[in-house]
């Protein structure tokens, strides 16, 4: 492996010299096992820890069949569905590897007694399988996560309903949290040249969820002077959400759980923001039991912050805990675009809210390729920059994962797994000077406070 990373990170570096590389017989990687996957059981989410499941350990290095790509990673980074994996949580990741293996080809590869997981990467690829003339060895890339075979007519309108649609690194083997990894060529996108790996390796999963979510029309369809109340905003998929309002001409409504946080989107040029920790916010009475007077409370808060409009668009991913609330402060005609359900999957709300004044819940999940294409062009052009707070060395990955689980973070968490160190794979220096700042917001953020979140705290 040292060889690869001298040639990657050679000054002179040409595509031939990766090419002519021997490409290693195994390679380093965070896994979890399947004989292990009942370890959990009878354990309260919260007192489960993420490294006690996750391993790094060596694996076989597979070869690139038609339409693959091997690539050596940089670097990776953390998403939820990360947590969920080493959590067994909802259900074993295994059990996703046993259906596609089920497919049989090349997908029965899949199916093994460990699962290397992780949905991002920024890497070089190495080896391209046969049928594959986009992209070549040497060139620099990230990855979208959606894998999708294209087999069915479903997904010919949008490949998001293809029927064997996949998240990379979480429903199929092969992830990103490791030395090497084997995605399909339909995935790889252009490596802003700005940014370093770990940089560039941060947005992928969150960058393009948030995209469709809130901007095309298959999520929201955000427009000009649409007032977006963004849940969790200087979190990894808020702070996405945030800049991209931003960008096009909206106004976020941030909803943050610290001071600190608030800090963080006021950064971002975000001026509506709500603590809803100081403010004291509490939409539950109990467990069965949501307080509909804390609901109006948050919606006369938007109308003093907006001068007595309400939210055009709910940009949701708690779930549970918030989301009686979003039907409610929407807008007569509004949307709810809502995705992951980070602080619970069975969600309720009051219907009179909705239908009777006409509001819309939409579903997100992911993006396409052409909508990846897209978020991931704006992070190359510097329109949207990556929220990268702390980086993890790939022995640390277990470590990396609890900070996410605890809500112990801003932005994304960063893993290093080739790279030896930060700061590097920068091409175009000049351009990232124009940036700088805005590329290091959430580095020179405050610390979150090491605590258990409460349920509510997970949103933000």
């Amino acid at each position: 492996m040292r060889e690869l990373v001298e040639a990657i990170e050679a000054p002179d570096s040409a595509p031939a010299d990766v090419a002519a590389l021997r490409i290693p017989d195994s390679y380093r990687a965070a896994v979890l096992r399947k004989e292990e996957a009942a370890m959990f059981e009878g354990v309260e989410l919260r007192d489960r820890t993420p490294a006690d499941s996750l391993h790094i350990q060596e694996v076989p290095t597979p070869e690139p069949g038609p339409g693959e790509v091997l690539v050596a990673v940089m670097a990776s980074a953390v998403n939820y569905n990360t947590v969920w994996s080493a959590l067994f949580s909802p259900v074993p990741t295994f059990a996703f590897l046993e259906r596609y293996g089920r497919l049989g080809g090349l997908a029965a590869r899949h199916d093994l007694p460990y699962h290397v997981i992780g949905s991002d990467l920024a890497g070089v690829v190495l080896k391209s399988g046969p049928g594959v003339r986009r992209w070549h060895a040497g060139e620099r890339v990230v990855a979208h996560c959606v894998s999708v075979e294209l087999e069915g007519a479903e997904g010919h309108g949008d490949p998001m309903l293809d029927s064997e649609q996949r998240i990379w690194g979480f429903e199929t083997n092969y992830g990103g949290l490791a030395e090497l990894s084997l995605v399909k060529a339909s995935q790889l996108l252009p490596k802003a040249e700005h940014l370093t790996w770990e940089e560039a390796a941060s947005p992928g999963l969150v960058n393009s969820t948030a995209y469709r979510q809130l901007v095309t029309g298959n999520g929201a369809g955000m427009k000009q002077g649409d007032n977006v109340l963004i849940w969790g905003a200087a979190g990894g998929l808020g702070s996405y959400a945030t800049q991209l309002a931003l960008a096009g001409g909206a106004t976020p409504i941030c909803v943050v759980s610290s001071p600190e946080k608030a800090g963080l989107a006021r950064s971002m040029g975000a001026e509506l923001i709500i603590d809803r920790a100081e403010e004291g916010y509490r939409f539950w009475r109990d467990e069965h039991t949501q307080d509909r007077k804390e609901w109006r409370r948050l919606g006369e808060r938007i109308r003093e912050l907006t001068g007595g409009e309400d939210a055009d668009i709910v940009f949701e991913h708690p779930g549970r805990e918030t989301f009686g609330a979003s039907v409610y402060v929407a807008r007569k005609g509004g949307t709810i675009v809502t995705c992951a359900s980070t602080a619970g999957y069975n969600h309720e709300y009051d219907n009179r809210y909705l239908w009777m004044s006409l509001k819309r819940i939409v579903g997100s999940h992911c993006a396409h390729y052409r909508e990846a294409w897209e978020a991931n062009r704006l992070i190359t052009k510097g329109r949207i920059h990556p929220t990268l707070s702390r980086t993890y060395a790939l022995d640390e990955v277990g470590a990396a994962v609890e900070s996410l689980h605890r809500n112990e973070h801003h932005g994304k968490v960063g893993v290093r797994c080739l790279a030896p160190a930060e700061g590097l794979g920068v091409t175009a220096p000049e351009f990232r000077a124009r940036h700088e700042t805005a590329i290091n917001r959430f580095r020179t953020a405050p610390p979150v406070l090491t605590q258990l979140p409460s349920p509510e705290g997970a949103a933000a």
